[in-house]
Formats: structure tokens, C-alpha cells, sequence
């Protein structure tokens, strides 16, 4: 208890930060005299405030796991892709990550010389920076967190930023020595060194596969990917930042602003739903509901709330019809869910895909896919009923023949695997691999004839405010940015993809 109340108050203390310019030091009370061991935690609740909030909220939305519910108008500009730079989506993110995450790992590698406690903020860091690119493909970088000494610190494009935080683990990784041991409090792992190497080297496979996809130095990062699945030093059980309870004032960063709100906003799509519906997956009740009026599981189509009544018998569109999210899940459960950084099912899922693509190894490729459905299975206590789930047509390894098969697969589990765990990077992930695919009917068209529609495509959204149509590909520059940095850059469509999606 005493440990949470501490990550808790330590996480309430960044937070005061998050109206600072991102170039000043935040206002900490006797920050000389605050030692590193005391502000890591800060480092990691930062980032679980983000990925677990905010980002997790939006991502949901851009996965099409998530609907606006029919009565309700909070999220109508996610559904329907109504965004403007005015809008800012990313703003708060942006603050917590720049004022609070990357000023506080900044601070920590000031007050300390001890090279396992830099390798850990290190990894954090080149975290924090992925996180931005892949949300808006360009950020301050090199020139950051300089305070007053560059106010306007440029923009880099992402390559430079992703290179450059990879490189940053390399170095210092290399001043470990065998001694070497962590000593700042971190709720994250617990003090474990091979957990954080293990957590650097998926961290460089997720960020080679996109290199890769961009066509940034394709050969180099395969032989590096290669490497590291063949090495197969990677951490064990999940990477989760698990400090929440079922309490106000230490719930789930995401359950909280449901909580504050008040209100259900969210109901299931019609994408994710049909998927799951369509390979008889146990998991469809965790996190969703079945429908009042019917008692089935209903998912609403994307951006189709507000002329789903001109849609035939629809003239009465309401909540009961279609499937709420179980934002308690069965329980109260939701209300301390763990914000994960990284699950064990996303890191066999890309070892996986390493071995189908790179490695000419299907038989390992099969145990890694298994084992990524079964530790899905296993993180939402559901352990067992994987058994089953595996040997069903649709999701069976032995059905898939072909590479393409055998991928397409592996990138369609993995979607349903990030759900209620990891939204941004299941975003990110539809954008490198372009699965699910995108359906080439309206929902209208959908709704009318269901025959004409693949069980899990995504949709476009019926109300779509994209200026050139299809969907989003990253988010804006935030406001706050452009007010305060004379050197942000001018503003890109967000149909532009970020650097490493060119397909």
C-alpha cells in the first residue's frame, strides 16, 4: 500500500507540470535535494498516464474497437474524424511526455552515475520518443529539454529520432558491467536488470519492424531482427505498469476519466465484433457487453451513429442495441487494470512474424503464434480456454499455408490481442501491416447486405471529416506546441502516413 501511495503521489506531483512549456524545468518543490531513486517512478507513471489514457482512448477509436454509443456525443470527432489541430488530441500527451517522462529521465541521468539505473531511463526515453513519432512522425529531438537555453528547440524528422533513441540503448547497454544493478525504485520491474535488457531488445524489435516496413535501411534492421529473435533474450510475462487499485484516486488512469465523466460513451464496432463473432473467440466478453435489446453482441458501425436511423428499420437507433463496453469488466477489475507497455502475446506475435518473413522457420513460427494466443488468454485470466479457440478453422496454424496466409494471421490475432490492453500500438500496428484490411464497402452497404463483408475488415467511417477520405495516419501538431515553439513545423494533413507506414 505504502508503495502504490508513493508511485500515486509521485505521479499527482508530475502532473502539476503538465501547463509548463515543454522547455522548462517543471517546478518541482526542492528539486536539488529529490534524488533519482525517488523520481524514476515519476518517468514510468508519466507514460502510463499517456498510453493509458489518452492514447489508449483515441487508439481504441482508430483500432474500430470502440463506437460512440448512440446516446451519447463525447467522442463523436474520433468516430468521425472530425479532428483539427484545434482539437487537441494530442496536446496533454505531449506535455506529460515532454514536461514530465523526458524532463524526469533528463533529471535522473543528471543526479546519478550508476550505469544500470541510466540503461533503464534510457529505455524509457528512446520509449517516450517512439510514442511521439509514431503518433505524429515528427518531434523535438536533440534539441529538447534545454529550458531556457533554446526555447524553440527544431523539429527532427522520425528516422532521425528513431535512430538516434536506438542508438542511445546501444551505448548504454555497452557501459553495463557485470556488477552492474538497478537501484532507483521502479514498480515497473522491480529492480530486475535482465527484465530491462529483455524489454530493450523488444523495444528495438518492434521499432526495427517498422524500419524495415519504411524502407529505412531494410537489410541492416532484417539482420537485426533476425538476431534477436535467434538470441531470444527478451523479458518474461508482461511489461505493465501494475500500481492501480480499486479506489478513487488510484484507479486506472483510462477507468478514472470514465469515472470523472460519468458517463458510458463507448460501445463496441462493428470490425471487431464481426471478427471475433466469426472465430468463436471466448474473449468477446471480456470488455464488451451484450446488447440490451437482444441479448447478442452488436457492434455499431464506424462513424454511423448519427444516420444510422435513416439506415431501414434503424428509425429508433439506441443504446440497448448495441454492445457497451464493460468498462468494470464482470467486476470491478477495470478499475485497477495495469497499463501495459508491452505484452508477452505482442512479443511472440512479432517473433512470429520474424520467422515467417526472415527466418524460413513456419514450426517455430506456430509456437510462437500459440504462444502469443495463450498468453493473451492468460493476462486476462482466462488461461485454458485457448485450448479450444486454437483448433478452430479460422485462427488453426495448420489452416494458413502460405506465407501470406500464415501473416495475415498472425497481424489479425495480434489486433484482437491489443484490445483493452495496448490501443496505441495496435494503431500503430494496423498502420506498418495494414491489417485488418480495409473494406471496400460502405457501412451502409454492409449494414444492407452483410454477405459482401469479410469478418473483421475495417470500415470507413459513414461520417467522415478526412479531407481526402479512407482513415487517420497520425494525429496533428499540438496546439500547445505551436504556440510556444516558434520552430513547429507547418501543419500536415492527417491522412499523411508517419515516416515508416509507405505502403
Amino acid at each position: 500500500m505504502k508503495k502504490i501511495l508513493l508511485y500515486a503521489s509521485l505521479g499527482a506531483l508530475m502532473l502539476t507540470g503538465c501547463n509548463l512549456n515543454i522547455n522548462d524545468d517543471p517546478d518541482y518543490p526542492n528539486n536539488s535535494a529529490v534524488s533519482a531513486d525517488l523520481i524514476f517512478p515519476a518517468i514510468e507513471n508519466s507514460i502510463a498516464a499517456t498510453t493509458g489514457d489518452q492514447m489508449f482512448n483515441y487508439g481504441g477509436f482508430f483500432a474500430q474497437y470502440f463506437e460512440q454509443m448512440p446516446e451519447a456525443n463525447q467522442y463523436n470527432s474520433f468516430c468521425e474524424q472530425t479532428l483539427y489541430e484545434s482539437s487537441q488530441v494530442l496536446d496533454r500527451c505531449y506535455r506529460t511526455i515532454y514536461a514530465g517522462a523526458l524532463e524526469d529521465v533528463k533529471t535522473v541521468l543528471e543526479k546519478t552515475t550508476n550505469p544500470a539505473d541510466i540503461f533503464a531511463a534510457t529505455v524509457l526515453r528512446a520509449y517516450a520518443f517512439q510514442l511521439m513519432v509514431d503518433n505524429m512522425s515528427d518531434c523535438p529531438y536533440s534539441e529538447a529539454l534545454q529550458g531556457n537555453a533554446n526555447s524553440s528547440p527544431k523539429w527532427e524528422d522520425g528516422k532521425t529520432v528513431y535512430l538516434g533513441v536506438l542508438g542511445e540503448i546501444d551505448a548504454a547497454e555497452a557501459a553495463l558491467t557485470s556488477s552492474s544493478a538497478i537501484t532507483v525504485t521502479d514498480p515497473l520491474m522491480s529492480k530486475s536488470l535482465s527484465q530491462w535488457k529483455g524489454f530493450a531488445n523488444a523495444l528495438r524489435l518492434r521499432m526495427y519492424m517498422r524500419l524495415i516496413d519504411g524502407g529505412i535501411d531494410a537489410a541492416t534492421y532484417t539482420e537485426k531482427a533476425k538476431a534477436l529473435v535467434q538470441a531470444n533474450n527478451f523479458f518474461t510475462g508482461d511489461i505493465k505498469f501494475d500500481v492501480y487499485m480499486d479506489q478513487k484516486g488510484q484507479y486506472n488512469p483510462w477507468y478514472a476519466g470514465k469515472d470523472a465523466l460519468g458517463t458510458n460513451n463507448h460501445c463496441a464496432a462493428h470490425p471487431i465484433i464481426s471478427y471475433m463473432s466469426s472465430t468463436s473467440d471466448p474473449r468477446i466478453a471480456y470488455g464488451f457487453l451484450k446488447n440490451a435489446a437482444k441479448d447478442v453482441y452488436v457492434g455499431q458501425m464506424p462513424g454511423a451513429k448519427t444516420v444510422m436511423k435513416s439506415w431501414g428499420t434503424n428509425t429508433d437507433w439506441k443504446n440497448k442495441d448495441v454492445s457497451a463496453f464493460d468498462y468494470d469488466l464482470k467486476g470491478n477489475a477495470g478499475h485497477g487494470k495495469p497499463v501495459y507497455f508491452f505484452t508477452q502475446a505482442e512479443l511472440q506475435f512479432l517473433i512470429a512474424e520474424v520467422d515467417v518473413r526472415f527466418l524460413n522457420n513456419p514450426s517455430g513460427a506456430k509456437t510462437a503464434y500459440e504462444e502469443a494466443i495463450a498468453s493473451d488468454f492468460s493476462a486476462r485470466g482466462m488461461a485454458g480456454q485457448e485450448t479450444k479457440f486454437l483448433t478452430g478453422a479460422k485462427v488453426n496454424w495448420d489452416g494458413a499455408t502460405t506465407s501470406a496466409e500464415q501473416l495475415h494471421l498472425i497481424y489479425m490475432q495480434k489486433w484482437v490481442a491489443f484490445f483493452y490492453m495496448n490501443h496505441m500500438e495496435a494503431w500503430s500496428e494496423i498502420r506498418r501491416t495494414d491489417t485488418p484490411n480495409l473494406s471496400s464497402h460502405t457501412g451502409k452497404e454492409i449494414y444492407e447486405n452483410p454477405s459482401v463483408y469479410n469478418a473483421g475488415d475495417l470500415i470507413i467511417p459513414a461520417v467522415n471529416g478526412l479531407e481526402s477520405g479512407g482513415l487517420i495516419k497520425r494525429l496533428f501538431y499540438p496546439k500547445v506546441a505551436r504556440q510556444l515553439n516558434k520552430n513547429t513545423p507547418a501543419e500536415v494533413p492527417i491522412s499523411t502516413p508517419v515516416f515508416w507506414d509507405v505502403k
